[in-house]
């Protein structure tokens, strides 16, 4: 009688992205998550992760780096108006990289739940997603506020003339740069992360390269837009 080494070392000699019984018949065996399984015959040793990582990962990363490099485009037309307004030159890498941050959280806590089971295609009905989104908005709701005082707090150390009105723009810029934003990369991680997930891909693989770059791209977009609207 095989033993549990014996079936997984023959698992992982199963071709990869080829469906096989054998994941049925340990998971029934032993108890096993299929999710476990699923990582042992697609990174297994005779898998080369790294390689099968890069082999995935560079066509998205090759097309997120186009798309941020255009996001910086929108910042010549109001590279004018933008660099009078010093607290939003403070501000900006701030947001734009805080932003990012929030986007991997949302692709690996996401990808996390479809290898868990956890999420399907009524997604909204899932609890945890519904709680990592409220965290999530509430603690980039948070950061843009206290970021954006900081930046107002350093700016008024400068010869920049700073009033009541443009602290406030400041704050409003801020806070719904962050929220269309957040709510957007969530919307992006979950629909393409159901996509790559349904492709039997790793979704790790792909999202968090999709919603960096479309954070990075966003945010300089939304931000030129808001300072057209509001200066």
């Amino acid at each position: 009688m095989k033993t549990i080494r014996a079936h997984l070392e023959k698992l992982t000699a199963v071709k990869r992205r080829k469906h096989h019984p054998l994941v049925h018949k340990i998971h029934k065996k032993y108890g096993i998550s299929r999710k476990t399984l699923f990582y042992v015959k697609e990174y297994g040793p005779h898998a080369n992760v790294s390689k099968t990582i890069i082999k995935e990962s560079i066509k998205i990363l090759l097309l997120g780096s186009i798309i941020s490099s255009l996001g910086g485009l929108t910042f010549e037309y109001i590279k004018t108006v933008f660099i009078s307004i010093i607290p939003l030159v403070i501000l900006w890498p701030v947001l734009n990289d805080m932003i990012g941050d929030y986007g991997m959280i949302i692709s690996s806590r996401f990808s996390t739940m479809l290898h868990e089971g956890k999420a399907n295609k009524k997604w909204w009905k899932t609890k945890e997603l519904r709680t990592l989104f409220t965290q999530i908005l509430i603690v980039s709701l948070s950061t843009a506020v206290i970021s954006s005082t900081i930046a107002l707090a350093i700016s008024s150390f400068s010869d920049y003339t700073l009033n009541t009105t443009i602290a406030y723009k400041i704050f409003l810029i801020s806070v719904i740069d962050t929220v269309i934003l957040v709510s957007a990369l969530f919307l992006i991680a979950i629909h393409e992360g159901l996509h790559y997930y349904r492709e039997k891909e790793d979704p790790n693989n792909f999202l968090i390269p999709i919603t960096t770059s479309i954070a990075d791209f966003g945010n300089m977009v939304l931000l030129s837009i808001l300072v057209l609207l509001f200066f």
